[in-house]
């Protein structure tokens, strides 16, 4: 049976670890950009180690935006393209659901790119829900 567990990354070591499996999610960000997260006060990188190896990274933090009174807002979730079909997507988000809860927090959310679609049925058979859409537009 395969040993699974989740666990903060906080050391530079874990971040390197972490970067070639957010890079698979921010293809067109270069490293130095993607490193400059751990310096956000609300991000919290975690990542599912399963037999000592890396092979799952969520990025969350806990806001207060649109309907949510407050809920964890997944910035980043991704597993490890080698490793997908696996179920460590469900069980780093159950993770994620319960780090969210014991936070107090009232739903998880996150965006999901358009064209998306494996990401977006992986997220609704686990339960979650379509609500609204981003806009955005580039400054």
């Amino acid at each position: 049976m395969v040993e699974r567990r989740v666990e903060e990354l906080t050391t530079e070591a874990e971040w390197t670890a972490a970067l070639p499996i957010l890079r698979q999610l921010w293809t067109d960000a270069d490293e130095a950009f993607v490193r400059s997260w751990a310096d956000e006060d609300d991000y919290r990188l975690f990542g599912l180690v399963a037999d000592g190896s890396l092979v799952a990274v969520a990025g969350i933090s806990v806001q207060r935006v649109l309907h949510h009174a407050r809920h964890a807002w997944i910035h980043d979730f991704v597993v490890d393209e080698a490793h997908r079909g696996e179920s460590y997507g469900a069980d780093l988000l159950g993770f994620v659901e319960s780090w969210a809860d014991d936070r107090d927090c009232e739903y998880v959310a996150l965006a999901v790119r358009d064209g998306n679609d494996d990401a977006l049925a992986f997220y609704e058979s686990e339960g979650m829900d379509r609500w609204g859409h981003v806009v955005e537009t580039e400054l």
